[in-house]
């Protein structure tokens, strides 16, 4: 009896594994299609490599989208959140609580809507939801977590957070920070079971997502040296501590926004309004714009020409041409009235000019953010806390060159966002995996972007716990 209930077992994982993952690496890969397609109508462009923001869509058209966008969504909202059956959050779907399937799919469009807007929030909340949403479906089919037949409520609690964190490995192609999501946020039990059930089911719906909306690299980051150094391993530690401190800070700020949203009426004015103070800052720093790919590029693409031979960093053609220094640049030259800081040069000898840019940047990424958020937006703060990592690290950076320039900007901005994410978010393991999965980064710099999460988890767990 006990032989033939670990073979119901393992058949039932193994069916959760390719069945489930495979439902969720459609749907994650669908989302992306749907981000596009709203881009494409409200900004006339498409995200991509080669053009990771709307830096060349005109001012107005900037401002009139996000306003746009956000006031639909207002509406839909109220009517969602007042009138029907209420969507969970993904915790407390693992915890037990029913999620409505409807109104979940619309909760989720509504999310990838805001964003492909130009609304400063996260879009991997939405795959996440549609994952739990459609996990508690197949457990009720199979009747998982039902005493008698040899599951329960563990099991299908066990389900539910694995399947969400599928849906963050396939909408990113990042099946490691899928797994450690289910396993160090959702769950907090690490277990080999657990493991292999999430990477294997984060791995399957990355490899089915790929086949709908296609792979690239998400953030590059070939800008950096080809080899980690001494000195960049002290900067790690530096930029660890203080990316500790600041992700600490935008974690409470985000859960103040959340915990003062409007619950009724105030949704249908302050996200409009929310729309219309984005569309205002993105008419001088569009990068402010979506889920932070432009912000956190920005950082990535700090490139110093006049000191890159000491450390072996090097930008090719088509780098330097999707770089949002670039385009910012030829953007400032046309009629958009783009941003007054556009054709800066970036050279050591005038260096306090992109320092402010990334200054702006991330103050402005920051407050945005948080503002959509306190407006009664729902979505995600992973892509924004790596935006503001990659701009706060290419800042120190920047400022580290001077004394050793045989380290890069961009090496120090990938440091950067790995080390506020895994502050913000509390899950160094996650946090590391989702930044060198998305950049694609050499695996060596698993070395010092470790050391640089590790202090950033030290600080941050110790400012947050004081608090």
């Amino acid at each position: 009896m006990y032989g033939r209930t670990r073979i119901n077992r393992m058949l039932w994982l193994v069916a959760a594994t390719l069945v489930l993952g495979s439902l969720i690496g459609v749907g994650a890969g669908l989302l992306t299609l749907l981000l596009y397609g709203v881009e494409h109508v409200m900004l006339g462009y498409i995200e991509s490599g080669l053009i990771p923001g709307p830096f060349h869509v005109p001012a107005v058209r900037r401002a009139v989208s996000v306003t746009v966008g956000l006031s639909i969504a207002a509406l839909a909202w109220w009517l969602l959140r007042t009138k029907t059956e209420k969507v969970p959050s993904v915790k407390k779907a693992v915890a037990g609580e029913r999620m409505p399937w409807w109104q979940t799919v619309v909760h989720v469009v509504l999310q990838i809507f805001i964003v492909g807007s130009g609304a400063s929030i996260g879009r991997e909340v939405a795959p996440r939801e549609l994952g739990a949403m459609l996990a508690q479906r197949f457990c009720d089919l199979f009747r998982i977590g039902v005493d008698g037949n040899g599951t329960g409520p563990a099991d299908r609690r066990m389900v539910v957070a694995v399947a969400a964190g599928a849906g963050l490995g396939g909408v990113y192609d990042a099946p490691l920070a899928g797994m450690f999501f289910a396993v160090e946020i959702l769950l907090v039990d690490v277990t080999i079971e657990k493991v292999a059930f999430g990477l294997g089911m984060s791995a399957t719906a990355a490899f089915v997502a790929s086949l709908v909306k296609g792979r690239h690299t998400f953030y590059d980051v070939t800008a950096m040296q080809p080899d980690y150094s001494a000195s960049l391993m002290l900067f790690a530690l530096v930029c660890g501590a203080i990316c500790g401190a600041a992700g600490a800070a935008f974690r409470k700020g985000s859960q103040w926004a959340t915990s003062h949203q409007p619950k009724g009426r105030g949704l249908l004015w302050q996200m409009p309004l929310a729309g219309l103070l984005t569309g205002l800052v993105a008419v001088i720093v569009p990068q402010v714009m979506g889920n932070g790919r432009a912000a956190a590029q920005l950082g990535f693409s700090t490139f110093m020409p006049d000191v890159a031979a000491v450390s072996g960093a090097s930008q090719s053609s088509s780098s330097t041409a999707a770089s949002p220094w670039t385009l910012l640049a030829t953007g400032g030259s046309s009629s958009t009235g783009l941003a007054p800081h556009a054709d800066v040069p970036l050279a050591m000898a005038g260096l306090w000019a992109p320092l402010g840019i990334l200054a702006i940047t991330f103050i402005a990424k920051a407050a945005i953010t948080l503002l959509t958020i306190r407006s009664g937006a729902s979505g995600g703060v992973l892509q924004p806390g790596i935006a503001l990592g990659a701009t706060l690290g290419a800042m120190l950076g920047l400022v580290w060159m001077l004394a050793f320039p045989s380290d890069s900007a961009a090496a120090c901005a990938l440091i950067g966002a790995a080390a506020l994410l895994s502050a913000s978010q509390q899950a160094p393991l996650m946090a590391m995996c989702l930044v060198m999965e998305l950049t694609e980064a050499p695996i060596t710099f698993f070395v010092p972007v470790g050391l640089g999460v590790a202090a950033s988890a030290f600080v941050s767990s110790w400012l947050l716990e004081r608090r």
